[in-house]
């Protein structure tokens, strides 16, 4: 089947998560630079969120891009993917109100690991529906940002028990590595 209903979901998909993580935003309770001051990490965890959830639409736009066709299973696997970045304003939430915390901030790698498997999965589904020789399979290769990505984030979760600090330094270290569009993808479509 063609990817045209797949696409326009996603995206509207990726709409509401962005505007849910917006309205979860607090204005803060006064009018000067202390209060302002206060709302800072929320602010901050706002824009590592929107980052990251942009960075996954890109990549999918990317991939979409390179894509001929849908079965079932890429639908699935696209769901599966929806689902984890769904949780992105939950986990947010979950920080503002607990703070810098272990288990808040675990929660937020595991959120990402599993976005980051689920993209994964969705890209070995949309080879198997395309086939070996298709313009994602020869762009995709070894993969290693994206292994790279998965592995930092497996270390984040566990860390962030010894030192939250420590895994929000690796979410952000990761969100850097993927601002840059996933050129392996542009240049096949361009040959």
């Amino acid at each position: 089947m063609g990817k045209g209903r797949l696409e326009a979901f996603t995206d509207g998909v990726f709409a509401i998560i962005i505007t849910i993580m917006v309205l979860e935003l607090k204005v803060p309770e006064g009018s000067d630079l202390s209060a302002l001051a206060s709302s800072i990490p929320v602010l901050l965890a706002y824009v590592l969120s929107f980052v990251n959830v942009g960075i996954f639409w890109v990549n999918h736009h990317h991939m979409l891009h390179a894509t001929d066709r849908v079965d079932g299973k890429v639908l699935w696997a696209n769901l599966f993917l929806l689902f984890w970045l769904s949780l992105v304003p939950f986990v947010i939430r979950w920080m503002d109100e607990a703070g810098l915390t272990a288990l808040p901030t675990a929660a937020y790698g595991a959120v990402l690991e599993m976005a980051g498997i689920s993209y994964t999965v969705l890209q070995w589904t949309i080879v198997a529906c395309n086939g070996r020789s298709s313009r994602l399979a020869a762009a995709l290769g070894n993969d290693l940002k994206g292994k790279a990505s998965l592995v930092a984030y497996a270390a984040a979760v566990p860390l962030a028990f010894v030192n939250p600090w420590i895994a929000v330094a690796l979410y952000v270290a990761i969100a850097l590595l993927w601002l840059v569009p996933d050129r392996r993808i542009e240049s096949r479509l361009k040959d």
